[in-house]
């Protein structure tokens, strides 16, 4: 099946996105997937990793309108004036890890679930 079918498939926030504008993202994030490593289930993680940016980029629905976009997660999520208190939004920011901005999105988590399904780390004993 097409990325652009599995993107459809995924995402009802995605399926009137046009489909050019899709196929600008698929070939961004070409790069970021690796057809040797996923085989048979590349186009299911190439589809994923592009509704994770197109989501990370503030496309798709979003009830919250301006203020709940992904990027603005990084922004005050409360501020208070007597006893002065600020509030962050940060689910995964502070977090270190290679793979944290992954999990700021459904479609992020999902990938690397697949991802760790599909890749299997090598690991060696000494001794």
């Amino acid at each position: 099946m097409p990325v652009i079918e599995y993107i459809k498939m995924l995402s009802e926030e995605f399926r009137e996105y046009p489909e050019d504008k899709i196929e600008q993202w698929i070939i961004f994030c070409q790069p970021l997937v690796s057809k040797k490593q996923f085989g048979k289930l590349y186009e299911q993680a190439l589809a994923l990793v592009v509704c994770h940016k197109m989501k990370m980029a503030g496309l798709g629905d979003n009830s919250l309108g301006e203020l709940g976009k992904i990027g603005n997660a990084y922004m005050a999520s409360s501020v208070s004036d007597g006893g002065s208190s600020i509030s962050y939004a940060s689910s995964g920011v502070g977090n270190l890890q290679a793979d944290a901005e992954y999990a700021m999105t459904i479609y992020g988590t999902q990938y690397l679930q697949l991802r760790r399904s599909a890749i299997v780390p090598i690991h060696t004993a000494w001794g």
